[in-house]
């Protein structure tokens, strides 16, 4: 029987115990008396890494949980999946709400419990695949950024002790609008340090996280549909567990201002197409390449897949859709950054960031670009070019959205 767990371990990030789990044990009673007792809200807490954040935070024992999220079924999973795990603390006020974070309910929900004292924020379009057109880039920028100034000003209202809200290794050097879009978040939150404490994480791609690459391996395996990979890119990658442990120390540890990221060696990253080649392995089967789509397909919709064949489909290809980094990178030049304090975490200590005026000042300008019915994808990619310089966006003309 296929074992994810063991899988990851195994093929993936190659590691048997979590790479976190030494500065994890150090920290332990400063956690605890950081978070025990604590009124915690988590925001996209039915998300891969707000859930595994759920699952750190809870063995601290906190006195009430709030967990809010727009995908019912995932809550509803959540719920499920901590109630039914043995020996995990799940607080007597434990609350889901499957609700807008920038809608009234959650305003309401927040001004009546009077604040909380951790706020974690893991809502978010983390996926190159949500900007396909101004449409998507329009649902990205809202949710990332102009959501997230609502909470911010929500929160200030009534500060909470902590406030986390995750980033990506694409924030470094940006090259699609998600990556800019988070990059652009950095430097608002940051911007809110005089009111709370203030922290967020770059980290690497989640392994088999929900709506990847990987996870889709184990849905098109399911449905006997032929795999795509491309064999061009290589990731750092880290565990379902792992994420949720560095968003834990980040939140709970950072000095405000500060980002957290793991420390990897540049040899552990991995294409996706090797991982693909382990994946098919570990199932007991073999690759079979093609070199379209549409043969894969046919392949595997004719009765080779129906018996005891041990071949299966895959495409392997180069990147060429918009967005894409051939590498990953944490930190970038004019960036401080301590390698000393953790075993396991680097920190970007200091960053060049923009003035709160000023990033309120783009999100303004974004607002009135969509305000026009006919704007444009490079108009608001353009917008963004002016407030990030070193934005280096190519648009290929294909996504995501076009392949398997």
């Amino acid at each position: 029987m296929f074992d994810l767990d063991s899988f990851i371990a195994k093929y993936v990030t190659r590691r048997n115990e979590s790479l976190f789990g030494q500065d994890l044990e150090s920290a332990h009673d400063l956690i605890s008396r950081r978070v025990s007792g604590k009124r915690v809200c988590v925001i996209g807490g039915a998300g891969s890494i707000g859930s595994q954040f759920i699952k750190a935070l809870l063995p601290f024992r906190p006195s009430s949980l709030v967990v809010v999220d727009l995908n019912e079924n995932g809550l509803t999973e959540l719920t499920r999946d901590l109630r039914s795990s043995c020996g995990m603390y799940v607080p007597e006020d434990y609350r889901t709400y499957s609700i807008d974070f920038a809608g009234g309910v959650f305003e309401r929900i927040f001004k009546d419990a009077g604040g909380f004292d951790i706020v974690a924020n893991f809502s978010a379009h983390k996926h190159v695949r949500s900007e396909k057109d101004k449409y998507s880039v329009e649902a990205l920028l809202e949710n990332n950024l102009i959501k997230a100034r609502k909470l911010l000003d929500l929160l200030s209202m009534t500060p909470p002790e902590r406030f986390f809200c995750v980033s990506t290794d694409k924030a470094a050097n940006p090259v699609n609008v998600m990556g800019a879009s988070k990059r652009v978040m950095e430097d608002l939150i940051m911007s809110y340090q005089d009111s709370f404490t203030v922290t967020t994480a770059r980290f690497a791609n989640v392994a088999f996280s929900n709506g990847s690459l990987l996870d889709g391996f184990m849905n098109r395996l399911a449905k006997k549909q032929p795999l795509a990979a491309p064999n061009d890119v290589k990731r750092y990658f880290v565990s379902p567990q792992e994420s949720g442990h560095i968003c834990l120390m980040a939140c709970m540890l950072g000095n405000t201002g500060e980002v957290f990221f793991p420390k990897l060696r540049e040899e552990s990253m991995m294409t996706f197409s090797s991982i693909c080649d382990s994946f098919l392995e570990a199932n007991g089967l073999e690759k079979l390449e093609f070199k379209s789509d549409e043969q894969a397909r046919e392949y595997a919709s004719g009765p080779l897949l129906s018996g005891d064949c041990k071949y299966y489909p895959v495409v392997y290809s180069g990147s060429e859709t918009t967005g894409e980094k051939p590498y990953e990178e944490f930190y970038v030049e004019g960036e401080d950054v301590d390698l000393e304090r953790f075993a396991s975490l680097g920190v970007i200590t200091g960053s060049p960031r923009k003035s709160r005026t000023e990033v309120i000042a783009l999100l303004d300008d974004l607002e009135r670009i969509f305000s026009e019915p006919g704007f444009t994808k490079k108009e608001v990619v353009d917008c963004l070019g002016r407030y990030l310089p070193n934005f280096k966006h190519e648009e290929t003309g294909r996504n995501l959205d076009q392949k398997m």
